[in-house]
């Protein structure tokens, strides 16, 4: 699969680097950089507000090199791994570092586990936080209702399509292509379970299990929440459980199973968080847990493993 065409000048732009901030201690400093990539419909900073709220300017505050990077906010997670792949490799050059530690939210967990199986040498582990191993049932119901060769279908790619385009526009990255009907088929689950054949490291062999820690030499770890009503204010709670009902009773974030987020090494899968606030949004009103908390615990595990 060919990489996109960016010139090194304007990829770089599309990465950021958490803006300078005095570190009080060393406790989340990292041997390799962090390297932060997003989900379905995500970016760096649009329009101002951050996509990982509070969570970089943290970790760097405890010694942490953080990087968020942009994809493409609406495509396959094949492209979205291309996409990811060229901009670990800026960072690395910018670094002079050797590796990175991938940090994929949602959809976030097959663009880095993409770039870990095609260039292992550059990545020491990949978390997933929420993440769409096993697919999401929200997809499924969403590809059962538009199936593909339908005016239905055109509709809703259509819309998808111009959604993610916008926000690659707000977030600086206009341009990147967008495709609706490729991001749909990737987060069903039959199209989790194909990107599962042709990647498999730290995929759990039995549901609900857990999956191998080390492949190639890159440590996998994963954590999610089963929570959809966290806060009470948060106005994305409402949303979560109503897409919650996709799940039929069994325990999920709103959007992603429990045991479909399972990857590599399980950290927890039920904390009292939901999709969004695992990402410390809606502007960082997420309940009783702390998900900056849990960012910068993780990058000490990362610390003392050597990572």
């Amino acid at each position: 699969m060919n990489r996109p065409l960016f010139g090194a000048m304007a990829l770089a732009a599309l990465i950021g680097a958490a803006a300078p901030v005095a570190a009080a201690d060393t406790y989340a400093a990292t041997k390799y950089p962090i390297v932060l990539a997003h989900g379905l419909l995500g970016w760096d900073t649009a329009a101002g507000i951050d996509y990982w709220y509070g969570i970089p300017g943290d970790l760097q505050s405890h010694g942490a090199k953080v990087y968020t990077t942009k994809v493409s906010a609406v495509n396959s997670s094949e492209v979205r791994g291309e996409q990811l792949l060229q901009q670990v490799d800026t960072i690395l050059a910018i670094t002079g570092a050797s590796k990175v530690n991938l940090v994929g939210h949602s959809q976030g967990n097959q663009s880095t586990r993409y770039v870990a199986a095609v260039a292992p040498g550059k990545v020491a582990s990949v978390t997933s936080v929420s993440g769409t191993t096993g697919g999401s049932p929200v997809a499924d119901l969403i590809a059962g209702a538009a199936p593909a060769g339908t005016f239905t279908n055109a509709v809703v790619n259509a819309v998808v399509s111009g959604l993610g385009s916008i926000i690659d526009l707000l977030s600086g990255s206009g341009g990147l292509p967008s495709d609706g009907n490729a991001v749909l088929t990737s987060l069903t689950t039959q199209g989790a379970a194909n990107f599962n054949k042709n990647f498999p490291a730290g995929v759990p062999p039995t549901r609900c299990g857990q999956g191998a820690s080390m492949v190639n030499g890159v440590r996998y770890y994963s954590w999610s929440g089963t929570s959809q009503i966290t806060s009470g204010i948060d106005p994305s709670d409402s949303a979560l459980s109503l897409t919650a009902l996709a799940f039929k009773g069994t325990p999920n974030d709103g959007l992603v199973g429990q045991c479909d987020s399972y990857l590599g090494a399980v950290i927890r899968g039920d904390y009292a968080l939901n999709h969004l606030d695992t990402i410390n949004q809606f502007f960082g009103v997420a309940g009783f847990t702390d998900p900056v908390a849990l960012y910068r615990q993780h990058a000490n595990r990362l610390k003392l493993a050597g990572l």
